[in-house]
């Protein structure tokens, strides 16, 4: 039984990945904000009357996508306002 469940869960190389050249994969990093910034002015300064519905269905997916992807790679620590005038306050009372 130790035997036939080492044997289901070994990993076993396939063929396709040894016929894929290491110089051909593509190692994708997170994306430029900038860029994704850039395409987003772009889509919104384009004329979509002349679209396809299925062309915008598209281009708002692309939209969600890269807000998204945006969203997900900034850094950083946000407050509200309630927050700052609690720690403002505790602050005061230790100092």
């Amino acid at each position: 039984m130790a035997l036939g469940l080492s044997l289901a869960f070994h990993p076993l190389q396939s063929n396709a990945e040894a016929a894929i050249a290491p110089s051909s994969m593509v190692v994708s990093g997170p994306a430029d904000p900038n860029a994704s910034l850039a395409r987003l002015y772009e889509i919104k300064a384009m004329d979509k009357s002349n679209l396809s519905g299925a062309e915008k269905r598209e281009l708002r997916k692309e939209v969600k996508s890269l807000k998204r992807e945006m969203k997900g790679s900034s850094q950083g620590i946000y407050l509200s306002v309630g927050a700052v005038i609690i720690i403002i306050l505790l602050l005061i009372l230790i100092l």
